[in-house]
């Protein structure tokens, strides 16, 4: 293992970590680890690792993988750890694979917040949600709370204090990004969550469209062809709710993409409501609410969403087939505004 000095038996109350670290020494010839950073919770401490697999070099394109930002969605971590699980197994005897990492750089933080997962909290051990820490402000009302507080740690979504330096975790996610994302001709960002049936664009600080939204359509038009029967809804953030301190829209707008730019954070979110709507039993755990509790369901979800992310980096490696140009370009702008901002419900 590279990059740490942890002992499984220090991880023995997270199971999640145990797994990536047994990953990581499974898969120490093909990939690269290190830590981030460590964050305490009580008397624990615990790595935050970033996993790397394929061509080093900032010409190729990047795709990174997120989870366990938020700590009671541990399915996150575990739909990220189950692809790059798939991927070690699979780099041991598929050449196609070898040479698609040739031409693309996989990035993996499949447990952002370690601490959360341990304490089974959606913050972190601070009290701070990751997803409402970053120093921005959204330009219209948000939801009361929901949308992110600085009254208190005791009470959810809360941003931290003002003014105050962002989570060692919220740091180390944007610094994992910064140097192995934003540094690209082309990059996609996959943050994977519980929630609703979604895939997530910016902004969520505000409902004006994102520079790149044709290059956004053209990436969904071409995963609806090549996947005619999924269930995903492809659509910004902005039209479900507005937050202040939105990490991901935070690093797009450090990235200062030009029109057309090159970086796509997106977020998966795995209906969490249909978990509950099959056994209603897990309303009654917190836990419950938001991953599957059944082992066959979950094992469905972390099948039924390994297409997705297994299509990110074909797209990434060919993405100068499909970005689209000139006339093209404002033909999907059109209809991405007429899908996704028009006034009138869809």
């Amino acid at each position: 293992m590279r990059g740490s000095n942890v002992t499984l038996s220090e991880l023995s109350e997270l199971p999640e970590l145990l797994e990536l670290e047994r990953l990581i020494a499974e898969g120490a010839a093909h990939l690269k680890a290190r830590v981030v950073c460590r964050v305490a919770a009580g008397e624990q401490r615990f790595p935050v690792y970033a996993i790397t697999l394929g061509n080093p070099s900032l010409a190729v394109p990047a795709v990174g993988f997120f989870g366990g930002v938020h700590g009671l969605e541990r399915i996150g971590a575990e739909v990220v750890i189950a692809y790059l699980r798939s991927l070690v197994m699979r780099l041991q005897w598929d050449e196609v694979l070898h040479r698609q990492l040739e031409s693309v750089r996989l990035v993996f933080m499949p447990i952002v917040n370690p601490g959360g997962v341990w304490q089974g909290t959606r913050a972190n051990p601070n009290g701070v949600d990751l997803m409402r820490n970053a120093p921005l402000e959204a330009n219209e009302r948000v939801p009361f709370l929901i949308g992110g507080q600085r009254m208190s740690a005791r009470l959810p979504w809360y941003r931290g204090t003002l003014h105050g330096p962002m989570e060692t975790e919220s740091q180390a996610l944007c610094q994992v990004v910064e140097e192995e994302l934003l540094a690209r001709e082309f990059s996609i960002a996959l943050d994977c969550h519980s929630g609703f049936d979604r895939i997530w664009f910016p902004y969520a600080h505000t409902a004006q469209p994102i520079a790149p939204l044709p290059e956004i359509h053209a990436l969904k038009e071409i995963f609806d062809r090549t996947s005619t029967h999924h269930r995903y809804i492809f659509e910004p953030q902005s039209r479900q709710y507005l937050a202040h301190g939105d990490l991901w829209d935070y690093l797009y707008r450090s990235a200062a993409a030009p029109e057309g730019g090159s970086f796509f954070p997106l977020t998966l979110e795995m209906r969490s409501w249909l978990w509950v709507k099959k056994n209603p039993r897990q309303i009654f755990s917190r836990h419950g609410i938001f991953n599957p509790l059944i082992e066959h369901r979950q094992q469905r979800v972390l099948r039924r969403h390994m297409a997705w992310l297994d299509f990110l980096p074909r797209a990434a490696a060919s993405y100068r087939r499909w970005l689209p140009t000139g006339p093209a370009r404002q033909d999907h702008l059109q209809r991405a505004l007429q899908h996704w901002y028009r006034k009138t419900p869809p």
